[in-house]
């Protein structure tokens, strides 16, 4: 008899709990971060944060593409890849989100973990980059 008494408030716990954590999840937009201590982002996921951007500014775009070979509109910062480094002082600080990118995510990939080892803790990265962008037919705009 004390069995089915407790059965039933366990398996509500249960239950509940379950559910608190399946809504607890990220949106199915945002991923985790990879093994290089950044975010991936797909050319759309940029788009909406773009679109997202012009009510509030909530993020930097950052080009570390070498030579310039044209830039995505918004852009707010050209960095070298390289020379990230010696560039910290025109970053936001070290939890605000930066999104790189360059020309095919190489360059890009290679700023975001160098950020990352740094203790930036919201780093993301066009994935596919400038290349990726043009293929999903935007507009990448030339100096």
């Amino acid at each position: 008899m004390i069995t089915r008494r407790i059965w039933l408030p366990v398996a509500i716990l249960t239950a509940l709990m379950l559910l608190g954590t399946a809504c607890s999840q990220a949106p199915a937009s945002v991923s985790s971060q990879n093994a290089g201590g950044y975010v991936d982002v797909t050319v759309e996921q940029l788009t909406r944060m773009l679109e997202l951007e012009l009510e509030n500014e909530d993020f930097t775009l950052v080009n570390v593409h070498i030579p310039y070979e044209g830039e995505i509109p918004q852009t707010d910062l050209f960095i070298p890849f390289d020379e990230i480094t010696n560039h910290l002082d025109e970053l936001p600080d070290k939890n605000a989100t930066i999104v790189l990118y360059c020309r095919s995510a190489s360059m890009s990939a290679s700023a975001a973990e160098t950020l990352a080892s740094l203790g930036y803790t919201n780093v993301m990265e066009v994935d596919g980059g400038m290349r990726a962008w043009e293929a999903a037919g935007y507009e990448l705009l030339r100096r």
